[in-house]
């Protein structure tokens, strides 16, 4: 069985309390000695019991040489603390004008509480936001031609995108024409290397005829009456 967890609260029965300081104490005094041994710690561990009985344990260095650099330390600490609230005490006025001038220039700046001001004072102010506006005006135009070349950047390679679109494009639809009618261009190219052939069967059979006629030595152009007239005579 494992061990029952102890409730934290004070042992009502004064043997049993004892028994438990005792032992408690042991083990304190144990993990004392451990971390100064492990770790090279200076340690020092007081203790009263209940009965006013004082248990201590010191390293190696005594327990008055501990306490003293305990002291010291403390005390350092203090005069650090001392120091840096009298130096705040000090300084906080000093931050607080600071505050109120910067507030101050910021409503002149804004065009407010200037019923004090002189002709001088008018100057002076005039001249820091002409000089403020120039700075703003500078930094405004070197922004707006950056943004003017990331952007010419960016046509040029949108531009370049679309050429590299457009003969993809065009490759494809070259492909797409050769797949689809794959006799078209030998056909073409047979009727532009026989022109004879046109030439024969443009006019129709009346061409024909009247070619036939010209081969047997007749006129095409001779009245009818006149064409019978020599078939007979034939």
């Amino acid at each position: 069985m494992g061990r029952c967890r102890v409730e934290m609260k004070r042992i009502e029965n004064k043997i049993s309390r004892q028994v438990t300081f005792s032992k408690r104490r042991s083990g304190l005094l144990k993990k004392t000695n451990e971390i100064s041994v492990l770790c090279d710690a200076e340690v020092a561990l007081i203790v009263f019991s209940s009965n006013g009985k004082l248990f201590e344990y010191s390293t190696q260095s005594s327990m008055e040489n501990i306490l003293e650099r305990y002291e010291n330390y403390s005390y350092e600490e203090m005069n650090l603390n001392t120091t840096y609230k009298e130096n705040w005490t000090l300084e906080y006025p000093k931050l607080m004008a600071r505050v109120e001038l910067l507030q101050r220039n910021i409503r002149h700046f804004m065009g407010e509480d200037l019923d004090a001001f002189n002709l001088r004072e008018f100057q002076g102010l005039e001249q820091q936001l002409d000089t403020a506006l120039k700075r703003v005006r500078s930094k405004k135009n070197q922004l707006m031609h950056e943004s003017i070349s990331q952007l010419q950047k960016k046509e040029k390679e949108l531009q370049q995108r679309n050429i590299l679109i457009s003969k993809k494009l065009k490759e494809n639809e070259k492909k797409q024409i050769v797949q689809t009618n794959p006799g078209q261009s030998s056909t073409m190219t047979f009727l532009l290397q026989s022109p004879t052939v046109t030439n024969q069967t443009i006019g129709g059979p009346s061409q024909a005829t009247d070619q036939s006629q010209n081969r047997d030595g007749y006129n095409t152009l001779m009245p009818p009456w006149m064409f019978h007239h020599v078939h007979n005579k034939g």
